[in-house]
């Protein structure tokens, strides 16, 4: 069975992400079951910090609590990773299913290493250990100006210590993701997220044609 393909969506705080996320599984299971397979194939969407039972426990002490320092910080959220890729990414790839993803590692590299400042080589030990070479096929980068992520973010009445750090915080992880983007073009595609959500799935929808042709 051929393997599945690993979608991941990236962008700070208001983005659009967990919308973006589900329109994408939606569209992408009704495109699937109709042209690849008379019975369908299956599309699953899951997030970060979460996925698996020990990575939402531990999504609930990171959303919830702190601050931490930015290292034992980092260190959950791989720790959280590693039991999404064990116990749910893995599997679904193998098993044919495409993932598509709310947030994945391109997160704690903008969060925690350009946001919070912890050392590179931190990140890339633990991403070594963590993840054993797996990567995404695709990641959307969803890109939009702080202040208005955060006002969006605001009026959906949930929020979480991350939306409660500083401006220049959230400038840093905006350009934490545009620089991943701009280093790894080939996996990376930046989306403006400013638009309506429709025409945001639309660009992503288009992007997803050209780059995996389902």
């Amino acid at each position: 069975m051929p393997r599945g393909r690993f979608i991941t969506l990236e962008g700070g705080e208001g983005a659009g992400k967990s919308t973006q996320a589900r329109l994408l599984k939606n569209t992408l299971s009704k495109l699937l079951s109709g042209s690849l397979a008379a019975d369908g194939i299956r599309v699953l969407q899951t997030r970060e910090p979460g996925g698996a039972p020990g990575a939402e426990a531990i999504r609930g002490v990171l959303l919830g609590s702190g601050p931490w320092d930015g290292i034992s910080e980092c260190m959950l959220h791989f720790a959280a990773r590693r039991e999404h890729v064990v116990r749910t990414i893995r599997p679904a790839l193998e098993a044919g299913i495409w993932v598509v993803c709310d947030r994945f590692v391109d997160s704690t590299m903008a969060y925690q290493v350009f946001g919070q400042g912890v050392p590179r080589e931190v990140f890339d030990s633990l991403a070594k250990m963590t993840l054993e070479g797996l990567t995404p096929d695709l990641t959307l980068m969803l890109d939009i100006g702080p202040e208005e992520g955060l006002t969006r973010a605001t009026a959906r009445g949930e929020t979480n210590r991350y939306e409660a750090l500083d401006p220049d915080f959230h400038a840093r992880v905006r350009a934490g993701f545009r620089a991943i983007a701009a280093a790894e073009p080939a996996r990376c595609a930046v989306v403006d997220a400013t638009a309506a959500p429709e025409g945001v799935a639309a660009e992503i929808l288009r992007i997803v044609r050209a780059r995996l042709a389902p």
